[in-house]
């Protein structure tokens, strides 16, 4: 595997919209007036599978990840949310319980806002709409090429392509132009993310760094060689 096999930035990949940083100063405003600050512990439920909780979730610090069970409980990671993002979304716009688990990764903080009074703030804010369309589009559309990516690549294949989507969402170029993941994951989520072993996951990443195509730094992240973003 050498370093031509993680390419520059993938059109495919969709960066999910910062929804805070979004909003006009005065749209802030009013839709957190709305909410209540809650803190959850690492590894603490947000919301699980079958809820009826009604609300829509703002992450203000820390990070949770968002994830499917399969019937052996084994769990599958649909996507991290970072701190601005929204989430909670459709269940909350549409009715229904919720579809997925939302777990914190780490000490985190969040925003929430009773359904009712999110959607009289985008009826009273009607351009609020289409960046929450966008949102949701975005996140549909990651999903579709990690379901194309399950189908269609085998595991080295998969994590090369998981780099490429973190690498354009998350990445940060350095002054001497390589990039760095500006986001620390174990090799277990990597694992959930693209549904293989941890061990599979391991075993990519090593023959990615014989190659040259990237190495860790001493904070653990992921720093890739030759590619822009």
């Amino acid at each position: 595997m050498t370093p031509e096999n993680i390419t520059p930035h993938d059109s495919r990949s969709n960066p999910i919209p910062n929804f805070l940083a979004r909003l006009l100063s005065s749209e802030r405003s009013a839709l957190l007036a709305m909410a209540t600050r809650k803190e959850f512990r690492r590894g603490e439920m947000l919301f699980k599978a079958g809820s009826h909780d009604g609300v829509v979730h703002i992450l203000d610090r820390g990070r949770v990840k968002v994830y499917h069970l399969s019937p052996t409980g084994k769990e599958f990671l649909l996507w991290f949310c970072f701190p601005g993002e929204i989430f909670g979304l459709a269940e909350a716009c549409h009715g229904g319980e919720r579809q997925a688990y939302a777990q914190a990764c780490e000490s985190t903080q969040v925003f929430t806002i009773p359904q009712v009074d999110f959607k009289r703030f985008l009826e009273s804010h009607p351009e609020s709409v289409q960046l929450v369309n966008d949102i949701l589009a975005c996140r549909l559309r990651n999903l579709g090429h990690i379901v194309q990516s399950l189908v269609a690549s085998d595991v080295s294949e998969r994590v090369v392509q998981l780099i490429t989507r973190l690498a354009a969402s998350h990445g940060r170029k350095t002054p001497d132009g390589d990039v760095t993941l500006d986001l620390r994951l174990t090799h277990q989520e990597m694992a959930d993310m693209i549904g293989t072993t941890r061990q599979s996951v391991t075993t990519a990443l090593s023959a990615l760094r014989r190659s040259g195509a990237l190495e860790f730094d001493r904070l653990h992240r992921i720093r890739i060689h030759g590619m822009s973003v």
